[in-house]
């Protein structure tokens, strides 16, 4: 009977007043103890209302019903289709949104849709993806700052290769401690090309030069990771750079220089295709015809041997720096010795010995960095412990 005059009532009633009593209508729905006759009644008003010309009633059954369980499922499901100043909290928030429903949504909603169904705390990984794969930046970037969601990792690579060009997207993938370290290389990436491209585009650096600059930045960016990788991580790292051609023969110099023997064992065994503990026992012979049988099988340059040869002998004698605080540096000392055992030998072509060079001057360069940053370390420390004894 209440229903019936409610009906009656609203067809003429203004829109604010009509909001509240759907608003009313809708809470009664959740927590009275209505008749069967009353709740089906209480039902068919409220899908009669998902018609109302304002959207001031249909946002009240929206707001009522966003997060409770016992809620009208066709009614959820209408207003979870409805205009965006309607959906939005149901989006967000309704438990009775299968999946299903949530992918479909993701697919033809607008990007404030996208966003407030990126930001529920129960999100799939189903949903995840869709987002991932067909969501605009705005919603990516909702989704991967909400820390309660757990993105796939083939998710993660679909959003680098979407939008790992915008900063914001870049800045919050980089700062999840869930991040693989494929998907680091593969931001770094992409921010070496976009700083690359800009730099030459505003004639700072010739192009050819800018992009000589970025690929040493990235290649030291590479060792940095792979020094901070746990062994599985290290192993997907290493396909990651064998499948996007980043590992290279000068990227094994740079890392077995360096004091990543982790990494070039482990590159050189995927290269190879033979057991990690032979090329082990090869690496640590040093020299002769089984290194020169590994390089070639790995598939690098012939005219590289030298130098891994040299590399290998030179470093067991003065030892080998393991990488310090996670970052990774060329030994000026070691760079040195192979350089000038590489210049004596005539298997040594000019490419070998211009890579050579450069690892020279940047270790020689990094050293001097170095040296700096302790006296000024150093200066300062004097300063305070006098102003401490005045």
């Amino acid at each position: 009977m209440i229903v019936r005059h409610f009906v009656n009532w609203v067809r003429t009633a203004p829109a604010g007043e009509r909001a509240e009593a759907t608003r009313a209508l809708a809470r009664a729905w959740l927590v009275s103890d209505l008749s069967d006759d009353d709740r089906a009644a209480a039902e068919g008003a409220l899908l009669m209302l998902l018609d109302d010309v304002s959207p001031l009633v249909r946002r009240a059954m929206a707001e009522v019903f966003a997060a409770a369980d016992a809620a009208p499922v066709a009614v959820v499901r209408a207003l979870a289709l409805d205009q965006d100043s309607v959906a939005l909290p149901v989006l967000e928030y309704s438990p009775l949104l299968s999946d299903t429903d949530l992918v479909d949504l993701v697919a033809t909603g607008s990007v404030a849709a996208q966003c407030a169904i990126a930001r529920r705390l129960d999100l799939a990984a189903p949903v995840a993806a869709a987002i991932a794969e067909v969501g605009q930046p705005e919603a990516t970037l909702a989704l991967i700052e909400n820390v309660l969601v757990e993105v796939p990792a083939f998710s993660l690579s679909r959003i680098i290769a979407r939008h790992g060009h915008l900063a914001a997207i870049r800045e919050t993938l980089l700062a999840r401690d869930d991040l693989p370290t494929a998907c680091r290389l593969a931001l770094v990436t992409r921010l070496s090309q976009t700083l690359s491209s800009f730099v030459a585009e505003r004639d700072w650096l010739g192009a050819d030069r800018a992009r000589g600059v970025a690929e040493e930045a990235l290649a030291r960016a590479v060792l940095n990771l792979a020094a901070t990788s746990c062994e599985d991580d290290l192993d997907l790292l290493i396909d990651h750079l064998r499948q996007s051609g980043q590992l290279t023969a000068g990227l094994l110099l740079r890392a077995l220089m360096s004091g990543n023997l982790d990494l070039v064992g482990e590159a050189l065994a995927q290269l190879s295709g033979l057991p990690a503990s032979r090329v082990a026992a090869l690496i640590d012979a040093g020299g002769g015809a089984g290194l020169a049988a590994l390089l070639s099988r790995a598939g690098l340059p012939a005219s590289t041997t030298p130098a891994f040869r040299a590399a290998l002998k030179e470093g067991r004698e003065i030892g080998f720096a393991a990488p310090a605080g996670g970052l990774s540096r060329l030994n000026r000392r070691l760079v040195e010795r192979v350089l000038a055992a590489c210049e004596r030998d005539a298997a040594a072509d000019a490419g070998l010995l211009v890579l050579l060079r450069r690892f020279a001057m940047e270790a020689a360069r990094e050293e001097a960095r170095l040296f700096c940053d302790e006296l000024v370390a150093m200066d300062e420390t004097s300063v305070a412990i006098a102003r401490r004894a005045a």
